[in-house]
């Protein structure tokens, strides 16, 4: 059974649990839950060690789930881990956001030409 993981491991997890969390564009629910929750990582780290042998059915090895146990442990996992979903979440979707702005800016600049237009015709 896996208790503690390196430095390296921990990367590794974290990129792999920022990938999956970034993929289904879940990026700031995640944030909001780590942020909330992490003086209890510990306790949560603790919580999956107990659930070990049900919950490894769902993983494809059980050394990945003990990783995913271990990974909680120290507060600074968590704090790598929201980081890197920060960093993947703006490398992979900066572009459609900055679209949706611009799309955003142009209706409502579409709105106030209309609301300016009846002012001038109210004024003559």
């Amino acid at each position: 059974m896996i208790i503690e993981i390196s430095d390296e491991k921990a990367v590794k997890v974290a990129e792999k649990i920022a990938e999956f969390i970034v993929q289904r564009k879940m990026a700031s629910a995640a944030i909001l839950m780590l942020e909330a929750h992490k003086p209890f990582s510990f306790l949560f780290n603790q919580g999956l060690y107990a659930v070990g042998p049900f919950a490894e059915i769902f993983f494809q090895n059980p050394e990945s789930y003990q990783e995913f146990s271990a990974f909680f442990e120290k507060r600074e996992n968590v704090d790598l881990l929201i980081k890197r979903i920060e960093t993947l979440d703006d490398e992979m979707y900066f572009e459609e956001r900055e679209k949706r702005r611009k799309a955003r800016k142009r209706f409502w600049n579409k709105i106030k030409s209309v609301f300016n237009k009846k002012k001038k015709q109210k004024k003559t």
